[in-house]
């Protein structure tokens, strides 16, 4: 069982995410099999496992991402805070605003720093009369927090596209920020980047963690022991196992999990 900090009076704490018998087939392969899954609140949970596992697939069914793919279908109970985001009410622009998500490779827009930011922020405010204050202290927060303040606040005009690959990384997480997400995805967020980089991005993970919860698909299980508070291995579509990192690396319950840490498998 995950540790959880329950509120008080509360009997049940309301997860971050919470999947119950989660099935996914594209088409006719089934990628998830009954899996079962809790992610706590402000914790960095690392999803490993070989190739073609279903990390990404689990991944993107948060947000339902997967459904933009087509030929998808999903059964079982996925919750985010408490509330079932297959329902037939949600509203799947403001799931992706309260669960965010970073790709593999940095996907800034062709817009400036500024613009970038913003975009998905003024989505949601299509139409307000908000002071150019406010918005410009939203913009200055979320490179604030991604630490990129300091080093673009004179470029912030400059086309996004045209920065080394880190920094375009970093504005992505920044691009999310002011849209004060619940939750946010990382799919492989470092394999595009060297290994100075990559030290950044997990500091930079690390140091947002407690504000939000993070769930990130990697294949370095080193990255995954550096920054995962609890560890997740999946297999052919199975959650394998989930506990604390410490305990999956020097402990594992299952010998799948033990055989893929020890490289004999995958």
């Amino acid at each position: 069982m995950n540790e959880q900090a329950q509120p008080a009076g509360a009997s049940d704490p309301v997860l971050a995410i919470r999947t119950r018998g989660l099935n996914l087939w594209y088409g006719k392969f089934q990628a998830l099999i009954g899996v079962d899954f809790d992610v706590s609140h402000g914790i960095v949970t690392a999803l490993i496992g070989p190739s073609g596992c279903g990390k990404s697939t689990l991944l993107r069914t948060f947000n339902r991402q997967n459904e933009r793919i087509g030929n998808v279908r999903t059964e079982g109970t996925v919750e985010v805070l408490g509330a079932d985001i297959y329902g037939p009410e949600v509203d799947t622009i403001d799931l992706r605003r309260r669960v965010g998500m970073v790709f593999q490779r940095p996907n800034p827009l062709p817009l400036s720093v500024r613009d970038n930011v913003l975009f998905g922020w003024r989505t949601h405010h299509a139409g307000e009369r908000i002071p150019k204050s406010e918005i410009d202290g939203l913009v200055e927060q979320a490179l604030r927090e991604v630490d990129l303040w300091n080093a673009l606040k004179d470029r912030l005009s400059t086309r996004a596209t045209g920065l080394q690959l880190e920094h375009q990384q970093r504005l992505c997480i920044a691009r999310i920020l002011p849209l004060k997400p619940d939750v946010i995805l990382m799919d492989e967020p470092c394999s595009a980047l060297d290994a100075k980089a990559t030290a950044h991005i997990e500091e930079l993970v690390l140091s947002l963690r407690g504000r939000y919860t993070f769930v990130v698909v990697t294949h370095n299980m080193a990255q995954a022991r550096r920054i995962g508070d609890r560890c997740a291995f999946m297999m052919l579509g199975e959650m394998v196992e989930h506990s604390r990192t410490e305990d999956m690396f020097i402990n594992p319950k299952h010998e799948r999990t033990a055989a893929y840490i020890e490289g004999r498998y995958g």
